[in-house]
């Protein structure tokens, strides 16, 4: 794990972002998953949770979700023996005391109410194991993305809070931080509909857009159009906390 020198702070912004990365390519780099239980918390369609299990050996992840449709939809699709699924939130988590090795939240703990992500980081402190890590990627309020999302779901008071809430939780002594990256993280898109399908259509959130904002969403997406379809490169930060021993 890539280590921070002692009391570096944690950044919320970084305006010189040249890697070009994957989120495997930094959990990877940064974690020893090996051997490791693991908890992701607010899996999705859990591409995350399947992409963890299938790397590397003895690798075994219990995936969380609180939108009830995707959770049935996740209990339906073929899993792999080392994934198991859970109906569930961040702020009250079913397993025991310091009984797994690592918690991973991708894209997710913006998603958490902002009034309960403080709870929600006591739980993940409370099911770590001493010295297990916490893994959270968030996107930066930055971007030709966010450029178009921001038109009809603006998430820079709920990104801002999840950074404090990280920040917070080091600073009150219920984890060190291990290891912050910034990094470019690529996302496509074939047309317009399948953006539509994805972002717009998510079961977890009911956008609801008018015909004129409707209208401008699909002409800036258009603008990175070409002819393979849209191409956009996601600023985002990792950060890895780890619980005292």
């Amino acid at each position: 794990m890539t280590a921070l020198p002692h009391h570096a702070p944690m950044q919320l912004l970084r305006e010189d972002i040249e890697r070009v990365a994957s989120d495997r390519d930094i959990y990877e780099q940064l974690l020893t998953l090996d051997g490791k239980l693991i908890v992701e918390l607010g899996c999705g369609a859990a591409a995350n949770s399947r992409a963890v299990a299938a790397a590397g050996h003895g690798r075994r992840v219990l995936a969380y979700e609180v939108d009830r449709i995707q959770h049935e939809l996740n209990l339906a699709a073929p899993t792999p023996p080392n994934v198991s699924f859970r109906y569930g939130g961040a702020e009250s988590i079913d397993c025991a005391d310091a009984s797994v090795d690592g918690v991973m939240m991708f894209k997710s703990l913006h998603h958490v109410p902002i009034d309960a992500m403080p709870r929600a980081l006591r739980e993940i402190h409370r099911i770590l194991k001493p010295g297990g890590f916490l893994y959270v990627s968030e996107p930066l309020f930055a971007g030709d993305f966010n450029h178009i999302l921001r038109l009809f779901h603006n998430e820079q008071r709920v990104r801002e809070a999840a950074f404090s809430a990280l920040a917070t939780a080091v600073s009150a002594g219920l984890f060190e931080l291990g290891a912050e990256q910034f990094y470019l993280a690529p996302s496509s898109f074939r047309d317009f509909a399948e953006f539509e399908k994805r972002i717009i259509g998510v079961t977890h959130t009911a956008h609801r857009l008018s015909p004129e904002v409707h209208a401008e969403v699909r002409e800036r997406f258009a603008a990175h159009c070409g002819a393979d379809g849209a191409r956009f490169r996601i600023p985002m930060r990792a950060d890895v906390l780890i619980k005292a021993r």
